[in-house]
């Protein structure tokens, strides 16, 4: 009884905030005459088109009640006994999509003979239904119509055109896909929303789970320049042999609603993806591309595709790469270059992922850090540093994991290079493996001068079932995570370490309810040995362990580095091994530029315990060091490389060192005499200074000055992200250095689905002083690129924000404030709009925002006088929502937080973008617009959980759909 009074009220409320209006508009077709009783409806849309094919053909397929999920596009499952095909009198129910949300309605068939069916049904909240199918002869085949009606409370209310706009499209699109079914016209397959046992574990799968069903490698080691692929057709091999990898019979490749390209280096295709679309027929899939330049864009990929059939937004995704370097460096040993195929310019994919800026800052350039080796050359000098080893005995152990690889490598049919060496071979230079850039020699640098592809299949479940692919091809993706570490290599705390690595791994992990000790095979990525060590020391692995392995590949040096997407082949070669032990757990992770940014994914034959999640969890970063390419006074020495020609000789040497402020100096230096004192000894730790133009290392070995301290702090409580102004000496002014941290710690939020809301608070006795007005003397602006002024208040969060007010909040501390939802402050506090007194105005939104959350008068007061008011009476006037003691608004505002948090996320969102977007709206279309934003919310999935939660007395478990 509890139960069903509250579902009533639930419904009664929708049925209050969506009243009916009536109106109605109707379309008709001169070949196929609209069917009676449509006009009873309140709203009615159709839709009609010539399909080539007999009408037999066509009533045979639309009245099949096992092959409705192939055309009715608005279809998700049957619930219930239901008969094969449709017949007068039958009756049955069906879960469908109406506005991207699922319905349930109870369908009854009024009639069903050789001119088509007419169906009438009853959803929820007194919805009526009905869905008219009407096929006639005609000159090409066949005349179908479909005509879709609805009427109830709900949808006589402006909500009805949102909802009836809906159906029009779903109409539209089941009769494309009606077409492509019994014409042969093509398009991306559909597939039953109905659970799929799966039959190794006994358990019944969410039909949306994704899962790789087919793999293809296809490697070229002797290219003919004459007749060798580009790499575009490449990854239409691979995706072939994927396809074949599966086991299914019939086209697949062409029925993909999703392609997926990771850019060549080799050759330049603005729309690859597009390339490839075309060239295995799936001519209306959405392409997508990840960004020009990142070995994370392969595992990105993945990531995103797999979270795209867990959203139900696609079925069947392909994602391919190749590169042809070793085609090109043929043809350019002829004097030749590739004529491969040239597209538009202006030409490009459906969506762009990843995140793509310069690689280096004026520092690495000035001292040479413009190529990966370099980068990673000094990073592993750093390492070694870090491990306390002698660099003897550090090269030894790099050497060792290098072979280790190739032994992997020797195994591997995809290998480029699939030849086992000894350490000795590879670690120590020799005529034909010369030093490139000290610790490193070639042997130990990827090989980019490959012909490699790789496509990977991913699937729904219904839709691997549906194709017929064999279960025990299986591998379910579990989770994915990517992140990104401090862009620029030289601004990093710590060169050993990479926070984002491991808070994507701690996010993968948790959410596939595993540890690394749980783990099977394992791909980290191997561009040079310091990215292997990176991640496995962020993600708990053991690196110099031969029982541990690293690669299953045999990474980027022996088994190829194919521009991109070596992390393609990393998965490739993981699948395999999954599908012949299934019990087991893999990881695969891949990082783009200086281990700059980062993707890992997670995999099993095991299928899993929640539904996958593409996740982006914010990072607790630490700060920056600024860099700097003048040393005054001391620094101790961090890290150093030897960059050599290819002749063997140096060049020169890089020493990045720490000054005693904690900021990173570099340095290059050429003259013999300064190579030979920083590669002499153990200069690692020791003290570094200038004698004239010639460098000094001297005293003992020591620890790295820490890093300057953070303008910006963050930490996560449970589902609250709280982000702390922290330059107490300055009263938190906001330089350059702190709105570019400000921004970056907001993005974390707002990229981290975890993240519920946020907490903007100040140290010290002062929440914010507004801008740093002496480092803007010295044309340090805090403007950044995405959100503007002061980091933020050009772009506020769009997640529910609680501003923790102790002290002053003036000038832009004023406008940072405004740009929360909630303000909790101190009973002392004070807030105003000084600018005035100084001839500048509060133009980062502070007089806007003023005027739109103040009576004008008092807006005035603060625009006019400059003066400031206390937090009492912005608090009886409503801009501050609680008033607490001093020394207590972060505590209250972390309980305000904690609250928004455990209310229903698609609510909470929803609610707010209502309350946003209100004051914009004309009085004749407010309450409409309302209708159509609540709706989702009202028919959701947490709507119902909210209800059955009150119901049984229990906590509800949120979902966000």
């Amino acid at each position: 009884m509890l139960a069903r009074t509250a579902t009533a009220t639930l419904e009664d409320l929708a049925s209050r905030v969506i009243p009916g209006i009536g109106g109605t508009t109707a379309a008709t077709d001169e070949t196929v005459p609209a069917p009676d009783g449509i006009a009873g409806y309140a709203r009615h849309v159709d839709a009609a088109r010539t399909i080539d094919a007999p009408t037999a053909a066509v009533l045979d397929m639309v009245t099949d009640t096992e092959r409705t999920h192939e055309w009715l596009t608005f279809h998700l499952s049957w619930r219930g006994e239901r008969a094969e095909r449709l017949t007068t009198g039958g009756e049955f129910v069906q879960q469908m999509k109406l506005m991207d949300i699922p319905v349930q309605v109870r369908w009854s068939v009024e009639n069903a003979d050789e001119g088509g069916f007419e169906l009438r049904g009853e959803g929820p909240m007194g919805i009526t239904v009905g869905l008219w199918c009407t096929v006639v002869p005609s000159a090409g085949g066949s005349a179908v119509r479909l005509d879709g009606a609805l009427d109830g409370p709900p949808v006589r209310g402006p909500v009805g055109l949102t909802a009836v706009r809906s159906v029009e499209e779903a109409l539209t699109e089941s009769l494309a896909a009606l077409a492509g079914i019994v014409d042969g016209g093509g398009g991306p397959g559909r597939y039953a929303d109905e659970p799929v046992l799966h039959e190794r574990t006994g358990q019944m799968l969410d039909p949306s789970t994704p899962v790789i069903i087919g793999v293809g490698q296809v490697v070229r080691r002797d290219p003919d320049p004459d007749t060798a692929s580009e790499p575009a057709r490449m990854s239409v091999e691979a995706l072939e042999a994927a396809a074949a990898d599966t086991g299914a019979d019939g086209p697949l490749l062409s029925r993909a609603d999703l392609v997926y390209a990771v850019p060549s280096a080799s050759w330049t295709y603005p729309d690859q993806a597009g390339f490839v679309a075309a060239a295995v027929g799936a001519e209306f899939a959405e392409t997508v591309q990840t960004s020009p330049y990142g070995g994370d864009g392969a595992q990105l990929a993945v990531n995103d595709a797999a979270q795209q059939i867990a959203d139900r937004a696609a079925h069947l995704a392909l994602v391919s790469g190749a590169e042809a370097g070793a085609t090109v460096a043929a043809l350019q040993a002829l004097g030749r270059e590739p004529e491969w195929t040239t597209q538009d310019p202006e030409s490009g994919p459906g969506r762009v992922i990843g995140v793509d800026r310069p690689a280096n800052n004026e520092a690495e350039t000035s001292v040479g850090l413009g190529a990966p080796i370099y980068v990673y050359s000094l990073i592993e000098s750093a390492l070694q540093a870090d491990s306390g080893e002698s660099a003897e005995e550090h090269q030894a152990h790099i050497a060792d994991l290098w072979s280790r690889n190739s032994a992997v490598a020797a195994e591997n049919p995809y290998a480029w290079d699939p030849t086992a060496r000894t350490p000795e071979e590879i670690g120590y230079p020799s005529a034909s493996n010369r030093t490139v850039s000290a610790p490193y020699t070639k042997l130990m640098c990827a090989n980019l001068q490959v012909d490699l592809a790789a496509g990977v299949i991913v699937a729904s479940v219904a839709a691997a079932q549906a194709l017929g692919v064999p279960q025990d091809k299986w591998v379910f993706l579990h989770a994915g995570a990517s992140g990104t570490d401090e862009w620029f290599v030289s601004e990093r705390a710590d060169l050993t370490r990479s926070p984002a690595i491991a808070a994507a791994g701690a996010a993968a992990f948790s959410h596939a309810g595993i540890t690394a000790d749980d783990l099977g095979p394992v791909d980290l990525y191997s561009c040079f040995p310091s990215a292997v060590q990176l991640g496995a020391r962020a993600l708990g692995l053991p690196w110099q362990d031969p029982a541990r392995p690293l690669s299953v590949t045999g990474g980027l040096t022996a088994a190829g580095g194919p521009g991109n997407n070596y992390g393609l082949h990393a998965v490739s070669s993981l699948v395999p091994l999954l599908r012949e032990d299934p019990d087991q757990y893999g990881l695969s992770t891949s990082l783009g530029w200086y281990a700059t940014k980062h993707s890992v994914g997670i995999y099993s034959g095991i299928p899993p315990a929640q539904p996958f999640a593409h996740l982006k969890p914010a990072i607790e970063r630490p700060a920056p060091r600024p860099a700097r390419t003048e040393l005054d006074g001391t620094a101790v020495i961090e890290a150093v490389t030897v960059p050599h020609g290819r002749d063997g000789g140096t060049e020169a040497v890089v020493v990045s060192a720490i000054t005693p402020d904690g900021a990173r100096v570099l340095l290059r230096r050429e003259s013999t005499e300064d190579i030979a004192t920083l590669t002499t000894g153990s200069p690692l730790r020791r003290t570094l200074r200038l004698d004239g133009d010639r460098i000094v290392v001297e005293g003992d070995r020591q620890e790295l000055p820490t890093s300057p301290t953070a303008p910006v702090l963050t930490r996560r409580d449970g589902s609250v992200w709280v982000i702390t102004l922290n330059r107490p000496h300055a009263k938190n002014a906001i330089d350059q250095a702190t709105a570019i941290q400000l921004e970056r710690a907001v993005d974390d939020a707002e990229d981290d689905s975890a993240i519920r809301a946020i907490v903007l608070t100040g140290t010290g006795d002062t929440f914010c002083a507004g801008m740093d007005l002496s480092g803007a003397n010295r044309g340090q602006v805090p403007v950044t690129d995405r959100r503007g002024p002061l980091g933020l208040t050009a772009e506020p969060p769009t997640k529910p924000t609680v501003a923790a007010v102790e002290g002053h909040a003036l000038a832009g501390g004023f406008e940072l404030v405004m740009c929360a939802d909630l303000i909790v402050a101190a009973e002392d506090s004070s807030f105003g709009l000084p600018e005035v007194k100084r001839g500048l105005l509060a133009a980062a939104g502070g007089l806007w925002r003023s005027a739109v959350r103040l009576p004008r008068p008092v807006a005035l007061e603060l625009a006019l006088l400059g003066d400031g008011l206390p937090a009492a009476r912005l608090h009886e006037l409503g801009l501050v929502n609680t008033l607490v003691p001093r020394g207590t608004a972060l505590e209250a505002a972390m309980d305000t937080a904690r609250r928004i948090a455990a209310n229903a996320p698609l609510s909470v969102r929803v609610g707010k973008q209502i309350i946003d977007e209100a004051p914009t709206w004309a009085p004749e279309v407010a309450f409409g617009r309302q209708s159509e934003m609540a709706s989702p919310a009202l028919l959701s999935d947490d709507a119902r959980e909210g209800v059955a939660a009150f119901a049984e007395k229990r906590e509800p478990r949120w979902t966000g759909r």
